[in-house]
């Protein structure tokens, strides 16, 4: 698998790393770690692991209380959509990497591709569904985003990247047992997920993945990425942000949730096939500041059963 930098997290051109070539920088000297400001592929050392560890262990000490737990959880829609109005101005950023890690979008907006539907799940403000519409050669396509927050569909649609003969948007809860879907049943060819599958609680992974398969086509596949365990992001977590291991709520009130390859190939492949799971692990360094940033996302393709 290719290395690739999450726009959300982190620029795709970092200081004066330009151009910026996903997956070809390698730390093989530790003295050289300074040299530039993101490297590819490293692996961390016990002595990582365990500082990790540890510093994850304390938040248990000062977890979320039971009132405040069952307040993010009871409408977490409610702070994506002051999310959403408070970035309104500056929140789209283009995921130039989709290209490189997830081939079969761009396969689909091939003048040959013939009838193909996307489905961006939390889409958010079209991060991934405009830059394909922009780019779409296929006069069959047809791209849905869908999104819990009803601010983010907004910005979908008032976008001037809209187009009503290849997109639509629409409200849609992915781990609602009981709302209705926004495409017809079994009819994706595609579903997109990146940072989405974290926003929910562990008590409705199982729920999203039955609505999951009601929308998507046999043979379909699941684009996915997520934050994995031990990101930066989780080990800077400081007191009152634990709602439950691994599962932490921001400062804005959104929910987040730490995965490993097992967890995601145990969830997942109850309703789907696995074709790949990947660790994304960049060393982010602030060269002015001699600091060292470990990130760590997983990146999988899921099929579904014909």
């Amino acid at each position: 698998m290719s290395q690739a930098v999450e726009e959300e997290e982190a620029p795709t051109r970092i200081g004066r790393d330009d151009p910026f070539v996903f997956g070809q920088r390698h730390l093989t000297e530790d003295k050289d770690v300074w040299a530039h400001n993101a490297w590819d592929n490293v692996e961390w050392g016990e002595e990582q692991v365990a500082e990790a560890m540890e510093k994850i262990t304390k938040q248990y000490d000062d977890p979320v209380d039971d009132f405040d737990k069952k307040r993010y959880n009871e409408n977490p829609a409610k702070f994506w959509d002051r999310f959403y109005r408070n970035n309104r101005e500056n929140f789209f950023k283009d995921r130039k990497w989709l290209q490189i890690e997830f081939p079969q979008l761009y396969d689909a907006i091939k003048p040959e591709a013939g009838p193909k539907t996307i489905l961006e799940i939390g889409c958010g403000a079209g991060n991934t569904m405009f830059p394909l519409i922009r780019e779409n050669a296929n006069p069959l396509l047809k791209v849905v985003g869908a999104d819990y927050s009803s601010k983010a569909v907004e910005l979908v649609r008032e976008s001037p990247d809209f187009n009503p003969q290849f997109t639509e948007a629409h409200v849609w809860d992915l781990a609602n047992e009981e709302g209705s879907i926004p495409v017809e049943e079994h009819s994706v060819d595609i579903a997109v997920m990146i940072f989405v599958f974290s926003a929910l609680s562990p008590s409705q992974w199982d729920q999203a993945l039955e609505n999951l398969a009601k929308v998507m086509k046999p043979g379909g596949v699941i684009l996915f990425r997520d934050y994995g365990r031990y990101d930066l992001a989780q080990v800077r977590f400081k007191k009152g942000r634990l709602l439950d291991d691994n599962f932490y709520i921001r400062g804005d009130g959104t929910r987040v949730y730490f995965f490993t390859e097992e967890e995601l190939r145990d969830i997942f492949t109850k309703k789907f096939v696995e074709s790949r799971i990947g660790t994304d692990r960049r060393l982010i360094v602030n060269r002015k500041r001699q600091l060292k940033m470990y990130r760590i996302w997983l990146q999988a393709v899921f099929s579904v059963p014909t």
